[in-house]
């Protein structure tokens, strides 16, 4: 099965933006990462999307996660 696209909204100072990427890069999911900080299109896509400006907001195929909540990821990427 196809993983789902996943982008992560980051900031280059979020702790928890690099433990949602390393958790990524551990179980060879792909990504594509935004920095809010720098791109102001990809923060207005982040707050529409999650109605949040805290990070990360990963989005899922759709499904948006508020934070680094390793148990919803595993599930919406069906990583055992």
């Amino acid at each position: 099965m196809e993983n789902p696209n996943v982008t992560i909204y980051t900031t280059p100072t979020c702790v928890f933006c690099r433990m949602a990427k390393a958790f990524f890069r551990s179980h060879n999911v792909e990504y594509v990462e935004k920095d809010v900080a720098k791109d102001l299109q990809a923060r207005q896509d982040m707050v529409t999307k999650s109605g949040q400006l805290g990070v990360p907001v990963i989005d899922v195929g759709g499904q948006i996660v508020v934070g680094f909540d390793q148990a919803t990821l595993a599930k919406l990427l069906n990583i055992k």
